[in-house]
C-alpha cells in the first residue's frame, strides 16, 4: 500500500482508496499492540482507568458575508477571526487543546512514567486545522501518533467523519462517514497508523435503539473492521433482565437482532455515569477505579477498567485544570497496582488471560426488551413498527430515538426542519451518486460526499434553531446542487 495524499484538489482524501484502507483494518486485527516501554503486569493490578478525549469542530459556510457563497471553512477559523463575539476568545486555547496531548505525552514518557490516552478526533476538525495553517497542531499529533517511543500510550478511535449521530443519520451515510474518517485518518498518519485503530467512538455517544438501526449500525462497524465500541450505560439494558448493566467496569458483549431475525454483535466498553468534561478533567476514572478489587469473569480474577470520554477543550476545567491533574495522575499511577491503560491493551490482556468474547455480558439497546416482549424476530418489519406504535401510545416515555448522552435528549424530535433538508440532499446522493459507474476517486464523488457529510455533522441540531440550521440547510442545499450538476 503506497502512502495517501492527504488534500487533493484542496479538500481532504476521504475516498477513493477503500480497498487498501479495508486491507489495513483487517492486517490490524492479527497485530499484537505493543506494550513496551510502558507495559502492565496485568497480573498483579487491582483495576485501572482510562480516558477519551473527543475533539470536534464542524465545518461551517462562514467564510464570507453572503450565506449562499460563502466559503466553508473550520468553526475555529471562525472563531479565531471573530474573537470580539461571544466566547469566541478561546479560540486560541482551543488550538492549545488540540494540540497539548503531542506535548505532554511526551514529557512524560521522557520521565520514565507510562501516560496512557485515547483520542478522537472528528475529521472536520482534522481538515480545519490543516486548511487554517494550524500544521504544528497536526505535527505534534503525528509524534505520538507515528514515532514507535510514543505511539504505545495513545490509542486512536475511529468516529464518524462529520460527527454523524447515528440515530438520525440515514444507515447508508453514516457507513460513508466511518468509511471516510479512516480513509482521512490514514492519509494523515499513515496505514501502520490506522492498523492501531481498534475501537469506536459514537458521536454523543448516541447508540440507535431501534432494532433495525441498530443492527445497520453494529453491523456497519464490524464490517468496517472495528473490535469494539464505546457506549454510555444508560443507553444499553442487559438482555438476561433488562436491568442497566451491573458491573459497567467489565466489557460488554453489544448484540443487535433485527426483525428479519438477524443479529450481530461485538465487544462494547462502558463510559459510566453523564457528559460532565469535569469526570476527565479531574481525572475522576483513576480516583474511581483506586477503590476497586479484581472482579471475577469465566472463573478468573481480572482487573475492572473504568473508562470515560469527555470534550476535550471545552470548559474553563477542562482547558485550565486538566492538564496538571493530568500529570499528577499519572506519575503516582505510573508503576501502581491502579495505572492508566487504553481500551484495546486492556482487551488484549484480558484475551492472553484466555478470557473469550463469549464470557462477556450480552447486552442491547435500551427499551428493546419491551419490544421482543411483544414480537419474535423474524416477524418482518411491517410487525416491529406496528409494535413501535403501540407501545407509544401506551407509554409517553417510550422512544425509538436512540440514547444518548443525557436520556432525555432526543436527536429527532424539534429538528424537522434540518432533518428534512438532509434526508432529501441524502436521497438524492444516494439516488445519482450511490450508482455502479461512478467512481470514488472521481473528483466530483468527493466533492458531492465532502459536502454531504460536512451537512450532517451534530451541532446542526444540538445548538437547536436559528444559525445553525441556517448552517446546515445551506449545505445540504449545496449537496442538492453539485450533484444535480455534476451527476445529471
Amino acid at each position: 500500500m503506497s502512502a495517501l495524499p492527504e488534500i487533493i484538489d484542496g479538500l481532504p482524501n476521504i475516498c477513493g482508496a477503500e480497498s487498501d484502507v479495508a486491507a489495513a483494518m483487517a492486517a490490524g486485527k492479527n497485530k499484537m499492540l505493543s506494550h513496551s516501554p510502558g507495559g502492565v503486569d496485568f497480573g498483579s493490578i487491582r483495576a485501572a482507568a482510562a480516558i477519551a478525549l473527543h475533539q470536534h469542530q464542524p465545518l461551517i459556510p462562514a467564510g464570507g458575508g453572503d450565506l449562499h457563497s460563502a466559503a466553508i471553512i473550520s468553526n475555529l477559523k471562525y472563531m479565531m477571526d471573530h474573537q470580539d463575539i461571544g466566547d469566541n476568545y478561546n479560540a486560541p486555547a482551543f488550538v492549545w487543546c488540540y494540540k497539548r496531548m503531542g506535548e505532554f505525552i511526551p514529557q512524560l514518557v521522557h520521565e520514565g512514567k507510562s501516560p496512557r490516552v485515547m483520542l478522537e478526533y472528528s475529521g472536520t476538525l482534522l481538515h480545519g486545522l490543516r486548511a487554517m495553517g494550524e500544521d504544528h497542531v497536526i505535527d505534534a499529533l503525528k509524534g505520538v501518533t507515528m514515532n514507535p517511543e510514543f505511539s504505545w500510550a495513545v490509542e486512536w478511535l475511529g468516529m464518524p467523519w462529520g460527527h454523524a449521530v447515528a440515530p438520525s443519520t440515514p444507515v447508508q451515510d453514516f457507513r460513508l462517514h466511518v468509511h471516510a474518517f479512516q480513509h482521512h485518518f490514514a492519509a494523515m498518519f499513515g496505514f501502520q497508523a490506522l492498523e492501531r485503530v481498534r475501537g469506536f467512538s459514537p458521536s454523543e455517544m448516541a447508540l440507535p435503539n431501534h432494532p433495525d438501526v441498530a443492527y445497520e449500525y453494529v453491523k456497519t462497524l464490524t464490517e468496517c473492521g472495528y473490535q469494539w465500541v464505546l457506549i454510555q450505560e444508560h443507553s444499553v439494558e442487559q438482555v438476561a433482565d433488562g436491568w442497566h448493566p451491573q458491573r459497567p467496569h467489565l466489557p460488554h458483549r453489544l448484540v443487535c437482532t433485527n426483525s428479519k431475525g438477524e443479529s450481530v454483535s461485538m465487544i462494547a466498553l462502558i463510559k459510566t455515569q453523564g457528559s460532565d468534561t469535569k469526570l476527565v478533567a479531574q481525572m475522576q476514572p483513576w480516583y474511581e477505579a483506586q477503590s476497586l478489587q479484581r472482579w471475577e469473569l469465566a472463573g478468573k480474577q481480572v482487573p475492572p477498567l473504568v473508562t470515560q470520554i469527555a470534550d476535550g477543550e471545552n470548559g474553563g476545567v477542562m482547558m485550565n485544570e486538566f492538564p496538571d491533574k493530568f500529570f499528577e495522575v499519572v506519575r503516582n499511577a505510573s508503576g501502581s497496582d491502579v495505572p492508566m491503560m487504553n481500551g484495546s491493551e486492556y482487551l488484549e490482556q484480558l484475551f492472553a488471560m484466555g478470557i473469550q468474547e463469549s464470557d462477556f455480558t450480552e447486552i442491547r439497546p435500551v427499551q428493546q426488551g419491551k419490544i421482543w416482549e411483544r414480537m419474535q424476530p423474524g416477524d418482518g418489519p411491517e410487525k416491529l413498527e406496528q409494535v413501535i406504535e403501540a407501545l407509544k401510545k401506551e407509554d409517553h416515555q417510550f422512544h425509538m430515538d436512540g440514547g444518548s448522552w443525557t436520556n432525555d435528549l432526543s436527536w429527532v424530535k424539534g429538528y424537522e426542519n434540518v432533518l428534512g433538508p438532509m434526508e432529501e440532499a441524502s436521497s438524492l446522493f444516494n439516488e445519482k451518486v450511490l450508482k455502479p459507474g461512478v467512481a470514488t476517486d472521481d473528483p466530483h464523488y468527493r466533492n458531492a460526499l465532502y459536502h454531504l457529510m460536512a451537512s450532517q455533522t451534530s451541532c446542526y441540531r444540538y445548538w437547536g434553531q436559528g444559525l445553525w440550521t441556517d448552517y446546515g440547510r445551506e449545505i445540504c442545499r449545496r449537496v442538492m446542487e453539485i450533484v444535480n450538476y455534476d451527476f445529471a
